[in-house]
């Protein structure tokens, strides 16, 4: 026997070998994360894999182009490749006309990969209550509009073994669909496949579906704040067949890093055959931050979490070099003749006042339509922010801007601060200040008001100003300060921090660097943006 475990034991030292040289070879190495894996604002992700490749999308509602496509090799570094819309046209109000589109347009998505091609599904939390399915061969490349569905609340696209397409949606509603996704099948499966219990009275909602060994399982996230002590949780609900009947267990039910617990996303299994889990945490200021965790399958359930069902604070896990991946926020010298797919419009945008190419190097904003305040300011350029801390500097030209012209650099959610150049006849001011905005109640947000209060401000004499923003996310501090400088070497605070907020009633997201320029008088000034620099710490202090 003792020679017999010696053999083994050889055996498995030349196994452990063999798999660190292939793994040599892949490029990978051992990597240790900590969560959130993405400190951004990424929520109600969906993901899917062909091969050894992830593909996931999340929501980013009235930012245009929408519904970003993201990849991966490993589930830790991610990189931004593309979108699946460049815009959303169903109405004026997208274009922050007779209204805004806050916290609506594209909402929890659904990526899925059949019969080699993708599809993306998602529905407007908007008028009209209709859906839009989107297919390509290439998700880096362009996205077709298939049809559009009735609005399913956080559907989810499933194709079946058998050839039948489903979504499922709401809470515990599931629908079938024509096979070739042109609309609901008449004819077709059309129910409520489980009915809460009595510990599932909250909001239910996020659906995920997948099928492992011949069984269903939806995921969703579940949320009741009448019960006290009650933590955001991720729940799944197992069948034998579509139709169900459905049994229900909690996969994950932790208050992770002191914020609360964490639910809604999806699972996902490598090629290797492991299985993850890619769940959101609402995470104050800095928005919704997906946490990356394993999936263990116990007695056929996919519970979430380390041994104990934690989300672990860090992780080893086998990776790619994370700088052969661009990321989703960085950087821009704007030295290129399209957009790099870091920058997202707040609502549409106006395509021909804005460009790179008049001045080389230079990202031009062009006044297009008289506004009184950042809201409702067309060609709002903007980036999310990243945690635990970050800053970005921009430098702008201002020497073209019109009497009445405001343009800066902002910390941007439904509570801003905003860093801006206003032009007063021939003089130009810099003023540091904090909006909070207020929407009538109703379709279409439109705004009742603007709480606009100046901190501080400088005269302004110089034709070139560079503005930066620091933000903070740790420990819940949320704060934004801002500082400006004449020559990019001595920097000067202005004002005062701001407390920076993610508001369900009012923008819905995380917050986020904006760079704008609007007109309050008459149209034709423009100011030229040379650059925008990012840097982040993983400092925790």
């Amino acid at each position: 026997m003792d020679h017999l475990k010696k053999v083994v034991l050889v055996f498995s030292l030349m196994a452990v070998a063999c798999a660190q040289l292939v793994a040599q070879q892949d490029g990978k190495r051992q990597e240790v994360f900590r969560n959130p894996v993405i400190y951004a604002d990424v929520p109600d992700m969906s993901v899917t894999r062909v091969g050894s490749d992830y593909y996931m999308v999340s929501t980013t509602m009235h930012l245009m182009p929408g519904a970003p496509v993201m990849h991966s090799k490993d589930l830790v570094h991610w990189e931004t490749i593309g979108y699946v819309f460049d815009k959303l046209t169903d109405h004026s109000r997208y274009d922050l006309i007779d209204g805004t589109v806050y916290g609506k347009g594209q909402w929890a998505s659904s990526i899925r990969y059949h019969n080699g091609r993708f599809y993306v599904w998602f529905s407007p939390n908007d008028d009209p209550r209709k859906g839009f399915i989107y297919t390509a061969t290439d998700p880096a490349g362009k996205w077709e509009l298939v049809s559009r569905p009735p609005h399913f609340h956080d559907g989810s696209l499933f194709f079946d073994d058998d050839g039948r397409v489903y979504m499922f949606y709401g809470t515990g509603e599931l629908r079938e669909l024509k096979s070739d996704l042109s609309d609901v099948k008449p004819d077709g499966v059309n129910m409520k496949i489980f009915e809460r219990d009595a510990d599932e009275q909250g909001l239910l909602e996020g659906s995920q579906v997948v099928k492992h060994d011949g069984k269903y399982y939806l995921l969703m996230i579940s949320m009741d704040w009448s019960i006290p002590g009650r933590l955001r949780r991720e729940v799944c609900y197992r069948a034998d067949h579509i139709t169900g009947p459905y049994e229900k267990k909690v996969i994950l039910e932790n208050d992770f890093d002191g914020y609360g617990g964490v639910g809604q996303g999806a699972i996902i299994d490598s090629e290797e055959g492991d299985w993850y889990g890619l769940i959101f945490q609402d995470r104050g200021a800095i928005g919704r931050v997906p946490t990356l965790m394993p999936c263990r399958w116990i007695d056929g359930w996919p519970m979430l979490g380390d041994e104990n069902g934690h989300v672990p604070l860090t992780m080893q896990k086998m990776t790619y070099p994370s700088e052969n991946v661009k990321g989703i926020l960085g950087s821009d010298e704007f030295d290129n003749e399209k957009l790099s797919l870091y920058w997202q419009w707040n609502h549409n945008p106006i395509d021909d006042r804005w460009t790179l190419t008049e001045r080389p190097g230079f990202l031009r904003l062009k006044t297009s339509r008289l506004a009184d305040n950042l809201y409702l300011a067309p060609n709002t350029i903007t980036q999310r922010m990243e945690g635990p801390k970050c800053e970005a500097t921009i430098s702008m030209d201002v020497s073209k801007m019109k009497d009445g012209d405001v343009a800066g650099f902002s910390a941007f959610n439904g509570h801003s601060g905003l860093l801006s150049v206003i032009k007063e006849g021939k003089k130009k001011r810099l003023v540091m200040s904090t909006n909070v905005v207020n929407f009538s109640e109703g379709p279409g947000k439109k705004i009742e008001g603007i709480d606009v209060e100046e901190k501080a401000e400088v005269a302004l004499n110089k034709e070139v100003v560079y503005l930066r923003i620091v933000a903070d996310f740790t420990s819940h501090k949320d704060t934004a300060s801002f500082y400006y400088s004449l020559d990019n070497a001595n920097w000067k605070k202005l004002g005062t921090d701001v407390k920076m907020r993610f508001d369900y009633t009012r923008l819905f997201m995380g917050s986020k660097f904006a760079i704008y320029n609007y007109a309050t008088k008459s149209l034709g000034g423009s100011v030229d943006i040379d650059f925008f620099h990012f840097t982040k710490s993983n400092s925790q202090d």
